[in-house]
């Protein structure tokens, strides 16, 4: 009820006012039954915009410490993490990553529609980069179909490190589910995987029209902090500190570079 309440009585008005959101292939997503909506990821709008121009409900999986926040606060965080589809994954049994799986797939098998971005984090750039293969896991390990999805425009309404949303144009693109059937009884063999998500990869490239780089966006936003990191340690090394000694015998401070003398 409160998914609902979110979609249409808070959220959604505001978000068609001055976005103007536009979906097209909204055909290729199943009535019924569980499948995954795999996406491109430009931006946090992407999972605002995504569930309101889809009728059915869409299930996001999202950190657990995101709910239990105490106080006022966490109270709001909850209410509003609800509302947009986010289900919590318990990661007390285990490492995140598998617990993310097990939650996937029993979402999957209980008939849900789970959107998931293969990239694992917003791209830092635009571009579309190398997914991760735990989509091509639960596809099998759940027996459900992938649908592809584009996002369009997001990454201009909600700039990395924006904190206020610019008034743009959103598009979303929904390709035809991909059917990977043959692959059944698979899982775990990382050359399936691996093939099933370039696939993935491949469908979203030509639905987005991004262009694809053979890279985690992960690791490029790494070393892309690595490098700021060792600009601003370089910039604060070789600037010369500047020290305060006493001189002379009239007890007046002269500032001065090390390796220099005062006059």
């Amino acid at each position: 009820m409160l998914y609902w309440w979110s979609k249409f009585v808070l959220l959604g008005p505001l978000l068609r006012l001055f976005f103007r959101p536009s979906i097209e292939g909204l055909e290729h997503v199943p009535a019924r039954g569980g499948a995954i909506l795999a996406s491109n990821h430009l931006a946090v709008a992407d999972s605002f915009f995504l569930p309101l121009l889809v009728p059915r409900r869409i299930t996001f999986l999202a950190k657990r410490e995101y709910f239990i926040q105490p106080g006022l606060v966490g109270w709001l965080k909850k209410i509003f993490f609800t509302g947009v589809g986010q289900v919590p994954i318990d990661r007390s049994g285990g490492s995140a990553a598998q617990a993310a799986m097990d939650t996937a797939v029993r979402l999957l098998r209980e008939g849900n529609l789970l959107g998931i971005y293969p990239e694992g984090t917003r791209s830092p750039d635009g571009r579309l980069y190398k997914g991760k293969t735990g989509v091509a896991r639960m596809a099998l390990e759940a027996d459900v179909t992938v649908v592809p999805v584009a996002m369009i425009g997001t990454d201009k309404v909600n700039p990395i490190g924006s904190r206020i949303w610019r008034p743009r144009k959103v598009r979303i693109k929904i390709g035809p589910p991909l059917d990977f059937s043959r692959y059944a009884g698979m899982a775990g063999d990382r050359f399936i995987e691996r093939s099933m998500t370039d696939e993935i990869m491949y469908a979203l490239m030509e639905l987005s029209g991004q262009t694809y780089v053979d890279l985690y966006a992960a690791s490029v936003k790494e070393k892309a902090a690595a490098a700021s990191e060792a600009t601003d340690t370089a910039t604060t090394t070789t600037t010369p500190p500047i020290t305060t000694d006493g001189e002379g015998g009239d007890g007046r401070a002269a500032s001065r570079v090390p390796g220099t003398r005062a006059s």
